[in-house]
């Protein structure tokens, strides 16, 4: 690696602090949440929270994903390693989230337990080794796109493999909304969405909704697209195509 590669360095150990700190502080939250809402522990079915407090908390992810972004976007001057920048910790950021449950709520109880993992545009439910093997997707691809930067091998990602992984990606978030996007659409509630968190109807489907199967079988295609994405990347660096 040369001297100007060296000068270009992402700062990988600030961005891991400033990660872990967001991780612990996103726990914090959650637990000041459960203490309200769930004082006997966290768990399906769901207490209906109030509409206000759900609004709080759509309010409060758009912030930690511009936080994140804000970053990513200060800490690198090129599309592709402000992309790097923000996969690598919003990956370490939701894995250590988890480890600070794990450290003040000895929660979750397995990897396999069910959780809410974000609310826009609705909500997003699935085991906890779900969004961990994403969040490890995220840092494999944040190391590969800087490692190839650095080595003057890789300065932007084609138009075909950014359309893989973007669909890789959709295919993901659909096996975790689909649970609550049927009840919304068997319940005929989406022609009223955004008044959904009062309608007492909807609160009543959700307050007995246990989740019983995670769809693996699209969240793998979901995952697998991505990898044939970062696949046509890793080929064209081998083949020297720039």
């Amino acid at each position: 690696m040369n001297q100007t590669a060296l000068k270009n360095k992402i700062n990988y150990f600030a961005l891991f602090i400033f990660a872990v700190s967001m991780g612990f502080l996103e726990a914090i939250v959650v637990i000041y949440v459960r203490e309200l809402y769930y004082p006997e522990g966290f768990a399906f079915p769901l207490n209906a929270l109030p509409a206000n407090l759900i609004s709080i908390e759509i309010i409060r992810e758009i912030c930690t994903l511009l936080m994140l972004g804000s970053v990513a976007w200060l800490t690198a001057k090129t599309s592709l390693r402000r992309l790097s920048a923000f996969l690598f910790s919003f990956g370490v950021w939701d894995i250590i989230y988890y480890v600070a449950l794990k450290l003040f709520l000895d929660w979750p109880e397995s990897l396999l337990t069910w959780d809410i993992l974000f609310l826009i545009p609705i909500t997003w439910v699935g085991p906890v080794l779900a969004p961990i093997i994403c969040s490890a997707l995220m840092i494999l691809m944040a190391v590969i796109f800087e490692r190839f930067y650095l080595t003057k091998k890789l300065n932007e990602i084609k138009r075909a493999e950014f359309i893989f992984m973007v669909v890789g990606a959709v295919i993901i978030s659909f096996a975790f909304t689909y649970d609550f996007g049927m009840l919304i659409l068997k319940g005929g509630y989406l022609s009223d969405f955004f008044a959904i968190p009062e309608n007492p109807e909807f609160l009543k489907e959700l307050t007995t909704y246990i989740p019983t199967r995670f769809s693996w079988e699209i969240f793998s295609i979901g995952i697998l697209f991505i990898f044939f994405g970062i696949g046509m990347i890793v080929k064209r660096v081998i083949l020297n195509k720039n």
